[in-house]
């Protein structure tokens, strides 16, 4: 501020009267800018530093058992510790960045004067979560401060630390942002309104627990279902809602949320989560998966709705590693749509086909879904990442097809078909990233390796040939990327955690077992409860994404599906592509609106196009209920 009245004297001192205060806030606004860009760069850094600490960690107990058949037995255990620091400072920077998963649609309906109350809300409300998060967490702390590790005699409480020092620095960037982006009287409106809302729940909180499980409207419908609707990150929809119910309804001490989050954020298994990303990231980087579709493109090129198939195909291979599937879409489509539009395809019909092969390729191993639904419920990874290719197959193949019956049209005029020479040549030089998905999946699933230690078995991989064989490396790529990779994982994680405390709400309430004894009693058996669960899926993936919700009602459907007498492996797979449908469906699908960023077509134009495409993936999903073959017949 005194630097801009210094080098706008004449501006400070002539302005009128009403012009001071406008100087003063923007003044301030750029004073709470800087404070907002040193908090992003110190926590940028340092979580870029953990992902590096974390792939060299893991990758030294990689080789110590492997290569030198001597294991180092601290490796884990350090791992494991980082790990929930890098999950929260990675939920920092997806604050930070705006990455936090969230449902938009609705506030994009609003009206401008609506959609500011509505950002408000879900500012206060996150704040409201953050702050009781900081308040709760010491005592989880204190818990775990003596708690002595195996390995390293390290003191756990350093590890749960994460917790509330993530929070309070999510809690000051969410401050900053609410008093940058936000009016003085819709803060004060919404603040009133919580009050209120705190307010008549504590007033009534007797009626209210004599209401048995009809209470649970109140927390995990109205209250959750209005912070989604106010765009609040989804991770703050489900925590708050747990805070509520536990707070007005039980008497259980608030910590068991922290404990929870601890337990969900802390699991072996989703140390593949950032490992991953980062694997996705390096294989766009390094041409890898540009070499994949260009040998695809010389053999089918020449065709109507040959780079159709390409796109499929490419989708098929390189989906899954990256973590993320706008990664995915977007490592596979700039390199196909400008030949596609230049031979006549529309725009809307592309992003359709993108968003559609999507949700075809949510099965495809090693999906962060798929790692998920292992962690969560407890299914081995060798047998998800098996069943999880020939249902994806079947989608793609239904793909196929309506691809075919609307690619007649494409003009392919002037389009010569590659020789064998420029294929093979094409073939040898993909080679290398043809390699990597097939080591991937193999590695897991014949037991050689977990998937943690297959993806940083992949990493290194994936440098060595980008530098040697491809010899593309941008050395300035890796900083961005090692806080991509933080971002989207922390909002993974995060989600995770506060998915795995409402869960536990639910279970603890008898909701679970009621919801269990009413899926059972569906007509028509197994089939029935399939089919309502392809229903259930769908919705829960457009409105809440692939992981939230499988970690919410996972642990709660699984057990009935396991009490008809179906494949925990094939309700699996029928669950993953019920919510790749959603997710990908529009109005309210986050994926399909991110296929038509990706592809640059408006929304509406897709809209129209993208059903036939879903009816297909449907199809699919249906046959694979229907078949449970297609699921395990390999296992």
């Amino acid at each position: 501020m005194a630097n801009l009245l210094e080098l706008e004297p004449n501006l400070a001192n002539e302005s009128l009267p009403g012009e001071n205060d406008e100087l003063k806030e923007v003044a301030a606004s750029r004073g709470l800018k800087s404070l907002e860009l040193m908090f992003q760069f110190l926590v940028e850094a340092t979580a870029s530093m953990i992902v590096l600490i974390e792939v060299v960690v893991l990758g030294a107990g990689v080789v110590s058992r492997y290569v030198f058949h001597k294991p180092i037995t601290w490796t884990d255990e350090l791992a494991t510790t980082l790990f929930l620091w890098l999950a929260m400072f990675g939920s920092v920077i997806a604050l930070q960045r705006g990455e936090h998963l969230r449902l938009t649609a609705v506030a994009n309906m609003a009206r401008p004067r609506w959609r500011e109350k509505l950002a408000a809300l879900s500012s206060m409300s996150t704040i409201l979560f953050l702050g009781v998060i900081v308040f709760i967490s010491s005592e989880h702390v204190e818990d775990h401060w003596d708690v002595m590790t195996a390995a390293l005699g390290m003191r756990d409480g350093i590890r749960v630390s994460a917790i509330p020092i993530g929070a309070a620095l999510m809690l000051i960037i969410a401050t900053i942002q609410m008093f940058r982006r936000t009016s003085i009287q819709d803060i004060v409106l919404c603040g009133i309104i919580l009050s209120i809302c705190a307010f008549v729940l504590w007033w009534n909180a007797a009626a209210i627990q004599e209401m048995e499980n009809l209470n649970l409207l109140i927390f995990f419908v109205a209250i959750l279902s209005i912070c989604i609707a106010a765009a609040a990150p989804i991770a703050v929809a489900f925590g708050l809602s747990t805070v509520a119910y536990l707070t007005f309804v039980t008497t259980t001490p608030l910590t068991i949320v922290i404990g929870r989050m601890d337990e969900g954020m802390s699991e072996l298994i989703l140390l593949a989560v950032p490992l991953f990303v980062f694997l996705g990231l390096l294989i766009e980087m390094t041409g890898m998966a540009k070499a994949l579709i260009d040998f695809m493109s010389s053999m089918l090129a020449h065709v109507k709705g040959g780079l159709s198939y390409v796109l499929l195909g490419a989708m098929y291979l390189v989906s899954g590693i990256s973590g993320s599937k706008v990664a995915d879409m977007a490592a596979v489509a700039p390199v196909l749509f400008p030949e596609m539009k230049r031979r006549g395809s529309k725009p809307g019909e592309l992003v359709a086909l993108l968003a559609s092969a999507g949700a075809m390729s949510e099965t495809i191993p090693p999906s962060i879904v798929l790692l998920t639904v292992g962690s969560v419920v407890g299914i081995s990874m060798a047998a998800l990442f098996t069943g999880g290719l020939m249902p994806a197959a079947i989608a793609a193949i239904a793909l196929v097809f309506v691809t075919y019956l609307r690619s007649r049209g494409d003009n392919v005029t002037g389009v010569q078909r590659a020789s064998k020479r420029q294929i093979l040549r094409l073939f040898v030089i993909s080679v290398p990233a043809l390699i990597l998905p097939f080591l991937i999946r193999t590695a897991v699933v014949e037991g050689i390796a977990t998937a943690t230690e297959v993806s940083t078995v992949g990493i290194v991989y994936s440098v060595v040939v980008g530098i040697v064989v491809y010899r593309r490396f941008d050395w300035r790529r890796v900083y961005p990327m090692l806080v991509a990779t933080a971002s989207l994982s922390g909002a993974i994680l995060l989600i995770i955690g506060t998915a795995t405390g409402m869960a536990w709400a639910l279970t603890q309430s008898g909701f679970s077992q009621q919801l269990v004894a009413q899926m059972t009693s569906i007509p028509g058996g197994r089939f029935g409860f399939l089919a309502i669960s392809i229903l259930v899926f769908m919705v829960l993936g457009s409105v809440l994404e692939g992981i939230p919700a499988i970690v919410l009602f996972g642990p709660l459907l699984f057990p009935a599906a396991r009490a008809l007498g179906i494949h925990d492996v094939q309700y699996a797979m029928v669950a993953i592509l019920a919510m790749g449908i959603g997710l990908f469906a529009p109005p309210f699908g986050i994926g399909f609106f991110a296929a038509s960023m990706i592809g640059g077509a408006s929304p509406d134009e897709a809209m129209g196009r993208i059903w036939p495409y879903l009816a297909a993936v449907l199809a699919a999903t249906i046959l694979v209920a229907a078949i449970p073959w297609l699921s395990i017949g390999f296992l």
